[in-house]
């Protein structure tokens, strides 16, 4: 393996935990450890993304996963996490590894700032030649503020470090073309579009917050992002190297292509809308082929209360999404210059700046291979028509 690899291993909690007894599986924990030494002595750069924060809490609050409620699971997770974290701490230090811990919300991974706050703690970390251990802040995120499951999270990860490899430990050996237990289901070694095999992942564990549906979706950011997703089952002997060595069997999601710029990266991989904007049908060809940016004149209707610098999603008048792109202006003043196309923007908003609501270089033009979202409902966030 080449020097300073970087590879992003996410765990998730049917491997962690006991399913009936909400137990940590230590024997699990000592294999996967002794395995990122290995790694880390090699000169590999490796962030653990580890799921089991709820289900090791769930015990000291008396709840069962199948009757924990949000509030349920939050106060699991600020039981759990000290122990998870702990358990790491002491498995860890038997091997030599030095771990840190990080918690984060879906806020962190999508404000642009924060986001690069994360990154470069993470760095300084490596340059310590210590493992960052990475959860979602379960005790505090909400449904409308979560990364939703660590399977994403660990390819948002992944994309901000410009890993070379995200690898996702399960409880089955990777994908097959349907549900595994129906007869002639073929497994299925390696995926160029992820896109095309979402439709055969629908199921979900008891412990998990997600199935194979979400380890797609995570191995389809991750491609947009240059990196390769590996899928495959958490053994214990040697469960990261050996599918690394190719070893055994796992399914393998090869990267994209050449990855683009971080920024356009961080783009692609929305979790959240902060607001939506639809352009007029004849205002789709120039924005797509970016021979400029999005003008006010393009604007058909509004959604959403957004800031200068927020991320918004852009529909054509079809209600597919064409793009993703950072604003150069808040709503309020957005909806001001529509409204007002005669006006010279300055004498609209009270001061001189660029005339593009999103500039060209701040557009991200989505692809086939990128997952698009669908147009928020009405009826939290009223559309203002122009």
């Amino acid at each position: 393996m080449s020097k300073k690899k970087r590879i992003v291993v996410k765990i998730g909690s049917s491997l962690l935990a006991n399913e009936e007894k909400l137990t940590l599986r230590y024997a699990f924990m000592n294999g996967l450890m002794s395995d990122l030494a290995d790694l880390q002595s090699e000169g590999c750069e490796i962030i653990l993304t580890s799921s089991g924060s709820v289900a090791l809490g769930l015990n000291m609050i008396g709840k069962r996963p199948e009757d924990a409620g949000l509030l349920d699971k939050q106060a699991a997770a600020a039981c759990g996490q000290p122990l998870l974290m702990n358990a790491y701490r002491q498995v860890a230090s038997e091997f030599g590894v030095e771990v840190a811990q990080m918690l984060v919300t879906v806020e962190d991974m999508e404000e642009r700032r924060r986001f690069l706050n994360i990154k470069n703690t993470m760095l300084r970390l490596f340059e310590n030649d210590i493992l960052p251990i990475i959860n979602e802040n379960d005790s505090v995120a909400t449904r409308d503020l979560k990364v939703g499951d660590n399977d994403r999270l660990s390819a948002k990860v992944a994309q901000m470090v410009e890993a070379d490899h995200l690898i996702i430990l399960t409880s089955v050996e990777g994908l097959y073309d349907r549900d595994p237990s129906e007869e002639g289901a073929q497994f299925i070694d390696e995926i160029e579009d992820v896109t095309e095999h979402l439709e055969s992942t629908k199921s979900i564990s008891e412990l998990g917050s997600g199935g194979m549906l979400t380890k797609m979706l995570a191995a389809n950011m991750a491609q947009n992002a240059g990196v390769e997703t590996i899928i495959a089952e958490g053994i214990i002997d040697r469960p990261v190297s050996s599918v690394l060595n190719r070893e055994r069997r796992h399914t393998r999601c090869l990267a994209t292509g050449k990855a683009a710029s971080p920024l356009m990266i961080w783009l692609s991989n929305r979790l959240q809308v902060a607001g939506t904007l639809v352009v007029s049908n004849a205002a789709v060809g120039p924005i797509s082929r970016k021979e400029r940016g999005l003008l006010r004149s393009d604007l058909v209707s509004i959604q959403g209360e957004f800031s200068k610098g927020d991320v918004l999603h852009v529909y054509d008048e079809g209600g597919d999404e064409l793009a993703r792109g950072l604003t150069n202006f808040s709503s309020e003043e957005t909806i001001l210059m529509a409204r007002n196309p005669e006006m010279e923007i300055e004498d609209v908003i009270g001061y001189k700046t660029k005339s593009a609501i999103i500039g060209s270089e701040n557009i991200l033009i989505l692809e086939d291979h990128h997952l698009q979202l669908d147009a928020p409902e009405n009826a939290d966030r009223p559309v203002i028509s122009l």
